[in-house]
């Protein structure tokens, strides 16, 4: 009989390279399954200033590589693999790999959220060269410069409110003719003084040599293209990216419940409703998507799968 894991810990973002510190920490055989590179979204982050206590110049894959060696310290297993089944019907869970199968008394899902691109041309060559999907993680390295925030939901117009204590000036890029946000926080931006916008306009490129130096807008009405260069004392300038999020959670339908938008809900104890699964991180319903709270429900996950387990089978 294969070994039966105290715990799976699916993803190996800051969210469950946590679980798998903690729960490794706690003396439980734990196993982080991740399909591509240790890290998540976290490891294209030139810069990680928001952490707290992160040390000096700290980069997303230097902080990865910390985590990764904590987790390694205390004896948590970690394989490649890709996550293909899972079966959460018995105490024992099943989780399919494409090569291999693991069993497990419980299991944490952690397998992140990926913004939406634009998908248009110069986006990935210029992410992290002036293209961003994060204001918390980027906009003070914008201070005085201008930026241009891509969408038109609460999240979008929220950010380009948050962008404005940092740049000279936000211009908010909309494919349509109004808002969608709220109308109490579109009211906020039509009277901040450093917001501005341009309507029925999407992007159509982006153009850099190692930095974001234009940007082409196609106007969805008319078809008119129209080339944006950074102001000459510049030289650069940002661009926020803000259409949404693509949890990864296509493996779990009907196996799990899920909101309308595809995230896994969760009580505050990262409880599913499936007893036994937990999730942590940018793949559940939250409101702020940050390496701070991925590792705090991590270690949260891990410890009530712990007290899960000793209920359950008692040990």
């Amino acid at each position: 009989m294969s070994k039966i894991y105290d715990v799976v810990i699916i993803g190996a973002g800051p969210a469950g390279l946590s679980a798998g510190l903690y729960a490794a920490r706690a003396k439980m055989s734990a196993l982080i399954i991740e399909k591509d590179r240790n890290g998540g979204q976290i490891v294209t982050t030139e810069e990680v200033a928001n952490y707290p206590g992160g040390i000096k110049e700290e980069t997303g894959p230097s902080l990865v590589a910390r985590m990764v060696e904590q987790t390694e310290e205390f004896g948590a297993e970690r394989v490649k693999g890709n996550v293909v089944d899972v079966d959460f019907t018995n105490d024992i869970k099943i989780v399919k790999c494409e090569d291999a199968e693991y069993q497990a008394k419980s299991v944490i899902i952690a397998t992140g959220a990926s913004p939406r691109k634009l998908d248009c041309p110069g986006e990935k060559e210029l992410t992290g060269k002036g293209v961003s999907y994060c204001a918390t993680c980027d906009a003070d390295f914008f201070t005085d410069f201008e930026v241009f925030a891509i969408g038109g939901g609460d999240t979008a117009v929220e950010e380009a409110m948050f962008l404005t204590k940092f740049a000279r000036k936000v211009t908010l890029v909309h494919r349509r003719d109004e808002l969608r946000a709220a109308k109490s926080i579109q009211e906020k931006a039509f009277n901040n003084d450093k917001i501005e916008f341009i309507w029925n306009s999407a992007v159509h490129e982006i153009k850099g040599d190692g930095m974001v130096e234009s940007v082409v807008l196609e106007n969805l009405e008319t078809g008119e293209l129209t080339e944006i260069h950074a102001h000459e004392d510049d030289g650069t300038f940002g661009i926020f990216v803000f259409v949404g999020y693509i949890p990864q959670t296509t493996l779990f339908k009907d196996k799990i419940e899920l909101d309308k938008a595809g995230y896994i809900l969760t009580d505050t104890e990262m409880r599913t409703n499936v007893e036994g699964v937990y999730s942590a991180g940018d793949v559940r319903q939250k409101t702020l998507r940050q390496v701070v709270t991925a590792v705090a429900d991590g270690a949260i996950a891990a410890v009530q799968a712990e007290k899960y387990i000793d209920h359950k089978f008692g040990h």
